[in-house]
């Protein structure tokens, strides 16, 4: 059963070039409420504890650190399928693949600094959520 929530960070390339209003006006515009919203730098640890699933495959050390290359924004976001409806909004992780008018084709660099991270499951987007927001930063 799909849950009403998600998990978005917009990544440090994007924070970087300018896009975080851009990128949530079009999150807003695609139906999401914005229900917990933080602006923050992860330290290595933290990026290395977020990506943990990732550790023994061969781009994790590189991804922790593109992570932890500058600041990133995290968001809980709310809407009915918001799961399946916000991978629909991202696009593709290859932004050379993304259909026209998704994130990651207005604003990501490339396959690796692609914009912004999406949970792939209702089990991923809890998990991501509770990683970086407790229960009184939710609105």
């Amino acid at each position: 059963m799909a849950t009403n929530r998600t998990f978005t960070m917009i990544k440090p390339d994007a924070v970087k070039n300018g896009y975080t209003g851009a990128i949530l006006d079009d999150i807003i515009k695609g139906g999401f409420k914005i229900v917990a919203l933080k602006y923050i730098h992860l330290s290595t640890e933290a990026a290395g504890a977020f990506y943990a699933v990732h550790k023994e495959r061969p781009f994790y050390n590189d991804l922790v650190s593109f992570m932890t290359s500058g600041p990133i924004v995290a968001a809980i976001l709310e809407k009915d399928n918001a799961v399946e409806d916000f991978r629909k909004l991202i696009g593709a992780t290859d932004p050379k693949k993304a259909d026209e008018g998704t994130i990651r084709q207005k604003y990501a660099e490339s396959i690796e600094a692609n914009a912004v991270h999406g949970s792939d499951s209702d089990e991923n987007a809890d998990i991501e959520g509770n990683f970086f927001f407790s229960a009184f930063e939710r609105f």
